[in-house]
């Protein structure tokens, strides 16, 4: 039997109009931390599909048997599954759920991409410099703890849903998958749009400048916002990320 998804941390589909937007979380994270998001593209009368990871919000050892492959059918599956009911199809995610998303815009003919609070380096430099380290680790260092998160909006962190320890093995997944993504980004033609916090304590804001250099497209936007944490669809003034949104939307439909 399959594990089961936990408690508000399904996958949600809010359907609309004639533009779709796939919502990718990020590592070890579920769909909830896109909700809100996805709430308010819906407002906007947008089709909205929150798609749930291979491995995620069930429980650590579903997501130990994942790999990155994995991942990205994930998002290919919610592409395909929005371009059957809609005239243009926009991935967007977070953290790691930005990797995934610009790697697959590199490679499926979408209609534009947003990359939030996403890492263009290994969050943690030496195992980014060895990733070897992790999967010659992981059996015996199955998963480690992580570290606090600095929140601006507490009570949004305790309410949070993740895992609570970052499993060994699917981090070296995503160093392989970072590797694919840096040699993808200068194939991708659609319009793009980057947004990072400068007070994002995970993904550190000197990733942005060489992700958003690396991107292919001539049509493309770095946004900054601050007094945000990693997860910037959750914590801070959501506002100064779902407007650039909405706006790239607008201004490519």
């Amino acid at each position: 039997m399959s594990p089961e998804i936990i408690e508000r941390a399904e996958p949600f589909y809010f359907p609309g109009g004639k533009v779709g937007c796939v919502l990718v979380h990020g590592f070890t994270g579920t769909p909830f931390e896109m909700r809100s998001l996805g709430e308010f593209l819906r407002d906007k009368g947008h089709t909205i599909l929150g798609v749930r990871l291979a491995g995620h919000a069930t429980n650590l050892e579903a997501m130990i048997r994942t790999r990155y492959p994995d991942w990205l059918a994930s998002v290919e599956d919610g592409y395909h599954l929005l371009h059957s009911h809609c005239e243009k199809v926009f991935l967007m995610g977070l953290s790691m759920g930005g990797v995934l998303s610009l790697t697959q815009a590199a490679r499926l003919p979408v209609d534009g991409v947003a990359a939030m609070s996403t890492p263009y380096f290994f969050p943690v430099e030496w195992a980014g410099n060895n990733p070897w380290l992790l999967r010659l680790a992981s059996p015996i260092l199955r998963t480690q703890a992580k570290g606090e998160g600095n929140w601006f909006t507490p009570e949004l962190a305790e309410d949070h849903i993740s895992y609570e320890r970052n499993p060994v093995r699917p981090a070296y997944e995503l160093t392989q998958l970072l590797e694919v993504m840096r040699s993808e980004l200068a194939n991708i033609q659609a319009p793009a749009l980057v947004i990072q916090s400068r007070d994002d304590d995970y993904v550190l804001e000197h990733n942005a400048e060489p992700l958003f250099a690396s991107i292919g497209s001539r049509d493309k936007q770095l946004v900054w916002t601050d007094r945000a944490s990693h997860v910037i669809t959750r914590d801070g003034d959501t506002s100064r990320v779902f407007e650039p949104i909405a706006e790239f939307l607008q201004a490519h439909t």
